[in-house]
């Protein structure tokens, strides 16, 4: 830790539009829990910034003090890098700004912002972009990461639909990138996360949807689990781009839709989102239902932002989180049954696991147009483990490492960034492949210190 004199911070806090938090400062805890209860660090202070003024000023004083950095969007990564121990939390949760260009299809977004922040704001207009599926999630680290959701297999990956992005550099500039300004920035954002610097406002291109979709669940009994899967495998593979369906196997929540017999069981559930016309997609999903024999449906037209919202309460704040993923080009007999297989052995009512299905669009870009490569996957897996108390960390953290190494042999190159935990810094260069040693030019380049290295680290080496 650097220690820092009261002058020092005093003075720091003069040049700060925002708020400077010390340790016993209120308001300080609130500010260092993020969303992942696994992370309890804490910063030697934390700088609550308005404006991207503010950010060059944190940034620089970092940088002259020698300070670790952390950056604070939604505060929603997996992996914690939001907040560090001893240095200086540069926190963006209160720039949520979202502005709409509804006859240019365009949104500018502030780095604080979350989906739901962004939703609303497109949705007002009949206009979104591919982005997650929980509306806590903040839009910048998703973003910056590659990003995918409903809209995807029409749209593309969040990356996809980034027209430009203004950043503050380890140096305290403030630059653009775009495909024509500081392109091979600009190049490097789209995928190669908080690498580079501290993104202070995105441009996204904007597409028509709803403002209803027709959503929602089809649940199946597990003992249907293989058969449904592999149903679910070849279906995906050949639906058209404006329908998603996602896979997710656990124990059933209390949905009102479901019999009080099947709650706390294990259950396979068919998630789906059809972005066209509701009544073309009701045509489109009946062969879904043929899958098995659902033990509960909860299918139909409504607002697109509630169906982002839909799996809120299952993903709130404050549980413990440890996850591992795969990418699958595509879901072998192998895989299956390894998905079976830890499906029934969670260790937690709170754990799951879940296919989100890409391809369409996604796939339909060049490896190497961004620093997102992996164009090939059309499945991602996440092995979602989650609990309240750390007394169950061993035995869930062995279960979805178990899953984890049992699946691998089915599972294609490439890995979504966004979903690595703080413990898997040897497969940085894996997940990134064929576009790795690119990113260390850009590293080398735009961070030549490694100033911002609370990510998934690219080091300029």
């Amino acid at each position: 830790m650097t220690q820092l004199q009261q002058a020092t911070v005093d003075e720091f806090r003069t040049h700060l539009r925002g708020d400077v938090l010390l340790p016993d400062a209120e308001g300080y805890d609130d500010s260092r829990q993020i969303w992942n209860a696994m992370i309890d660090r804490k910063p030697a202070l934390i700088a609550r910034c308005t404006s991207a003024e503010d950010v060059v000023e944190s940034v620089n004083f970092a940088r002259t003090h020698n300070l670790l950095v952390a950056i604070r969007g939604g505060g929603h990564n997996i992996a914690g890098n939001a907040v560090c121990d001893d240095g200086i939390m540069i926190d963006l949760s209160g720039m949520k700004n979202v502005q709409v260009d509804a006859k240019g299809h365009r949104a500018t977004v502030e780095p604080g912002a979350t989906l739901g922040d962004f939703d609303a704001a497109a949705q007002t207009h009949g206009l979104a972009t591919p982005l997650g599926i929980n509306s806590t999630t903040g839009v910048a680290g998703l973003t910056l990461g590659g990003g995918f959701g409903w809209l995807s297999r029409k749209y593309g990956m969040t990356v996809d639909n980034l027209l430009s992005a203004d950043v503050v550099t380890a140096d305290g500039r403030q630059v653009h990138a775009s495909p024509t300004e500081n392109s091979d920035l600009f190049w490097g954002l789209r995928g190669g996360g908080g690498n580079f610097g501290v993104v202070t406002q995105f441009e996204f291109q904007l597409h028509p949807v709803g403002p209803d979709v027709l959503s929602g669940l089809i649940v199946f009994p597990f003992d249907q689990a293989r058969s449904v899967l592999r149903k679910f495998a070849h279906f995906t593979l050949a639906m058209p781009d404006e329908l998603n369906v996602w896979m997710v196997t656990r124990k059933a929540p209390p949905l009102p839709f479901l019999a009080e017999q099947f709650h706390g069981k294990e259950m396979v559930a068919l998630a789906l989102c059809y972005v066209g016309s509701p009544s073309s997609g009701e045509a489109l999903i009946e062969p879904l239902r043929k899958f098995g024999t659902p033990i509960g449906e909860h299918v139909g037209v409504q607002p697109y932002t509630a169906w982002q919202q839909a799996f809120d309460p299952l993903l709130t704040k404050g549980a413990r989180n440890y996850w591992k993923s795969h990418n699958f080009a595509q879901l072998s007999d192998g895989a299956i049954d390894v998905i079976v297989e830890y499906a029934a052995k969670l260790p937690s009512p709170q754990c799951e696991i879940f296919i989100g299905t890409v391809g369409g669009q996604t796939g339909r870009v060049a490896p190497e147009a961004m620093a997102y490569a992996n164009r090939d996957a059309n499945y991602v897996m996440n092995v979602h483990g989650r609990w309240e108390s750390p007394s169950e960390d061993a035995g869930g953290i062995e279960w979805a490492r178990g899953f984890f190494a049992k699946a691998q042999p089915f599972a294609s190159d490439g890995a979504y960034i966004n979903f690595l935990t703080q413990d898997e810094t040897d497969r940085i260069a894996f997940a990134y492949g064929p576009t790795f040693k690119r990113l260390v030019e850009i590293k080398k380049k735009y961070d030549p210190t490694n100033l911002f290295r609370m990510n998934q680290n690219i080091k300029p080496s």
